[in-house]
């Protein structure tokens, strides 16, 4: 090749097949990627919602199995641990105002 003109021609075409051939396979990898992801997000998202019912029913199971008669007084419970917390707190307060109006 003694035509620098067509050399250079047969350069540039080779440059672009090369950028072309590695492109090609560059967005083939990044696109076989973005394939796994959609399929391991979507085992994943599979795998979560197959917990949580799981989880759902045996809560259900646990609340069906003689559970439900407790429920009322759990509640009566709960509300008469809450009303003293509630005393509890009402007095903590009082305690604090006078501390900081005796230290004053």
């Amino acid at each position: 090749m003694s035509n620098p003109l067509l050399q250079a021609f047969f350069v540039g075409r080779a440059a672009a097949e090369v950028i072309n051939e590695r492109l090609e396979v560059a967005v083939t990898d990044a696109l076989s990627d973005l394939g796994k992801f959609d399929a391991e997000a979507r085992e994943q998202l599979r795998q979560f919602t197959a917990e949580v019912l799981e989880r759902a029913n045996r809560a259900a199971d646990a609340a069906n199995s003689g559970q439900s008669s407790d429920f009322s007084s759990d509640s009566v419970d709960l509300q008469a641990t809450i009303d003293e917390l509630r005393a509890e707190i009402a007095l903590l307060r009082n305690e604090l105002q006078r501390y900081r109006s005796n230290s004053v």
